[in-house]
């Protein structure tokens, strides 16, 4: 079963089931807040994720990341979580500009 490993948040492992759209379903399924401003449509970066390990285990770019590269708004090694189809183990950590003030992140 395809999987992310939150690195920064003490290193919490989410599920990915065969039902979930995008990386921030399994992420909200499991009760963790990740920031998203745009209701989880592609619209901004809020949810951006940098990747840790197991880029290759993501799906391809959605039209919204190319879009958002092309305008130097995601990095190479950043995905949007609630646009990226996790396919196997993914490790990933949040950016600091995507951190919740009530969150305790771990290094």
């Amino acid at each position: 079963m395809p999987s992310i490993l939150i690195k920064n948040l003490d290193n919490k492992q989410v599920n990915v089931a065969e039902q979930h759209e995008n990386a921030l379903q399994a992420i909200q399924e499991e009760m963790i807040d990740w920031m998203y401003a745009c209701g989880g449509n592609g619209r901004c970066t809020s949810c951006k994720a940098t990747i840790e390990d197991g880029a290759d285990n993501f799906a391809s770019l959605s039209e919204a990341e190319i879009r958002f590269r092309e305008m130097g708004r995601l990095q190479e090694n950043e995905r949007l979580m609630c646009q990226a189809k996790v396919k196997g183990h993914v490790e990933v950590s949040v950016p600091d500009a995507c951190k919740f003030p009530h969150m305790n992140y771990s290094s």
